[in-house]
């Protein structure tokens, strides 16, 4: 037996004064909505109605389930239909996680145009360099920068991320332009704490911070704009993504150091559990999202 159906079969009896008119609202056969509520008269041991020939009566304790029966009906019929209108709009509070530095940088002016669109919805944005994990923290979207493994989540890839080896010109015609990779080995580096080595085959030519290359080879840091305003400072080469650099090549302030040897790009990605049933607030961010920065992406025209 379901209980809802034998519940909302009982009410609807109730309601129309016999089961024929109630199978008719119901779509049911009349049978079908006797035996509903005979199975739910039997399940809690008690007669809910006292049939007759012509009429049905209520027992007291059908008149007190009635009542209870209601409200838990119209309870469940106020949710669905305020499901349906989550789905169909964009509302609620939507909680995002996103890289601490391109948030800074390009994630403001695309969140006030999203709620300009959608002003029923309310953002919670949270800024981390880690890998937040979606389900355990309780976030409905993450963005995220990389090269993405396979893994249970759905993740929609947004832009392209170039990475670039860049230095101001006073720090290169101080200690020269590299010519080749081979050539990084003399020369300071700024190195992004969390990139890794075989990932980017240009960095096994930089020396870590303390190691090789010239006295006091680099600086070491887990925030690229930390590095970006070093490089622009003569402190040495760093390799870093032009959402950071870009306005700095575009201005002079930094040289692109071996444009010919660039890493093969990474991706913006937009990160969530579920492609069925998904959240309208999360449907229609990571739409807004689909080419919002342009393609090529803004940053990159330099």
């Amino acid at each position: 037996m379901d209980r809802l159906d034998a519940m909302r079969a009982f009410v609807t009896v109730v309601a129309e004064g016999s089961f024929t008119r109630a199978a008719e609202r119901l779509a049911l056969s009349p049978q079908l909505v006797s035996k509903y509520v005979s199975q739910l008269e039997e399940h809690l041991g008690a007669r809910l109605l006292n049939r007759t020939t012509r009429r049905l009566h209520l027992t007291e304790a059908g008149a007190a389930y009635r009542q209870r029966a209601e409200q838990v009906l119209a309870e469940i019929d106020d949710m669905e239909s305020a499901l349906g209108e989550l789905q169909g709009q964009a509302r609620g509070r939507l909680r995002i996680s996103a890289p601490v530095s391109f948030a800074i940088h390009h994630l403001a002016p695309l969140i006030n145009d999203f709620q300009r669109a959608h002003p029923a919805v309310g953002i919670d944005l949270q800024l981390n360099d880690r890998k937040v994990d979606i389900l355990e923290e309780g976030f409905d979207i993450a963005l995220r920068i990389g090269r993405l493994k396979s893994s249970s989540l759905i993740a929609k890839r947004i832009a392209p991320v170039r990475l670039l080896l860049c230095a101001s010109p006073g720090y290169l015609k101080e200690h020269g332009t590299p010519q080749r990779p081979r050539d990084l080995t003399a020369h300071r580096f700024l190195r992004y704490r969390y990139m890794e080595e075989n990932q980017e085959p240009l960095l096994k030519w930089l020396p870590r911070s303390g190691e090789g290359g010239r006295e006091g080879s680099g600086l070491t840091s887990n925030n690229g704009d930390v590095l970006v305003e070093a490089a622009m400072g003569g402190a040495g080469i760093a390799l870093q993504p032009t959402f950071l650099t870009g306005d700095a090549i575009r201005q002079g302030r930094l040289a692109i150091v071996l444009p010919e040897h660039e890493p093969e790009p990474l991706g913006l990605y937009a990160v969530y559990a579920h492609r069925q049933l998904l959240a309208s607030k999360v449907r229609h961010f990571v739409e807004f999202l689909e080419g919002y920065f342009g393609d090529p992406p803004y940053w990159d025209r330099f």
